[in-house]
């Protein structure tokens, strides 16, 4: 019989790519999604519900009627700089609401959990590439939020109410390969998301932010991972859980760095366009260098990156730009 996931945020970024991965590989998917940040276009497989995470009412009749197998939760706030203007509002929408859907799958008898964490839960690494021991010191709101669900997380594990596997992304980019999904949140923040938007003119500039950290440039330094391959990291995670694996964390990134402007480069040459860069101060809450340690994913559920190309990423979030037709010049 075929499994049934329920994924919550799966109108997202990452989650539509995780429901259109799911979907290509024959499992039932039903989302949950509050439709904030998400768009009803981008799920490709299975049904959506409109729901939030803080109606528990509403979240615990889904989850009886519909009986999933797993779920796998995505539905957060996960902007950094936000997250340290706003704390209460992340506190809220990524504690709380975590807190909601573990209680009603505890009360459903569904036991099976794919969490999306973040690399945001290191903080500032003492080792890089960072592996998944290394000790938990967020920085920012956002960060902290992600380290309490995993605490809960690890203890409702240790008494034997949830197996879970908690995958620490690093930075995620790129689009799906047939061009049909992609980033469609208008105030979008990731940097090859933007990068791209303003070689498609859609931005009048890209803004770099901080020029003096302690790296070779002295821009930050990041593990861009692509969506597709982060998408096959929860479903691999989800068969490791549904063939009775132990609750596991795992970092998700390929294990090497590259600088803002580096990227910036990259986005140039691909796209053949000079966009214009405003170079301004340091946003709070960035670490200066986020790079994994993926060992562990790799020889633990057998994983094995297909797009570990920086100009195979930026490619493909240009060619889902062009695609793109909204106007969303700063």
């Amino acid at each position: 019989m075929t499994a049934k996931v329920l994924v919550t945020g799966g109108a997202g970024y990452i989650g539509s790519h995780v429901v259109k991965a799911l979907g290509e590989k024959g499992y039932q998917v039903l989302t949950y999604d509050s439709l904030v940040t998400g768009n009803p276009w981008a799920v490709l497989y299975g049904d959506l519900v409109l729901g939030d995470l803080l109606d528990a009412k509403k979240l615990q009749e889904v989850i009886s009627d519909y009986r999933p197998d797993g779920v796998i939760h995505f539905a957060a706030h996960i902007v950094v700089p936000e997250s340290v203007a706003q704390p209460l509002k992340y506190y809220v929408n990524n504690v709380q609401g975590t807190l909601n859907l573990l209680s009603a799958m505890i009360k459903c008898g569904v036991t099976k959990l794919i969490f999306s964490s973040s690399a945001a839960v290191y903080g500032v690494p003492e080792r890089v590439p960072v592996p998944e021991a290394a000790p938990l010191q967020p920085i920012n709101p956002y960060g902290h939020t992600k380290a309490m669900v995993e605490q809960v997380l690890k203890d409702l594990s240790a008494v034997g109410e949830m197996d879970y596997v908690s995958l620490r992304y690093f930075n995620v980019a790129g689009a799906d390969r047939d061009g049909r999904i992609g980033e469609g949140k208008e105030d979008a923040t990731h940097l090859i998301t933007l990068a791209t938007r303003a070689a498609a003119g859609k931005r009048s500039y890209l803004s770099v932010f901080g020029t003096d950290y302690p790296t070779p440039d002295g821009t930050c330094i990041r593990d861009y991972i692509h969506v597709e391959d982060l998408a096959e990291a929860h479903v691999l995670g989800l068969e490791y859980l549904l063939q009775g694996g132990e609750s596991e964390v795992f970092n998700c990134g390929y294990g090497k760095g590259y600088s803002v402007l580096e990227v910036i480069e990259a986005t140039k040459q691909v796209t053949g366009v000079d966009f214009p860069v405003k170079y301004e101060g340091r946003r709070p809450g960035d670490p200066p260098v986020l790079v994994a340690d993926s060992q562990k994913i790799r020889a633990r559920l057998g994983w094995v990156p297909a797009s570990d190309d920086l100009d195979r990423i930026v490619y493909s979030a240009w060619r889902w730009e062009q695609k793109r037709k909204v106007d969303v010049k700063c």
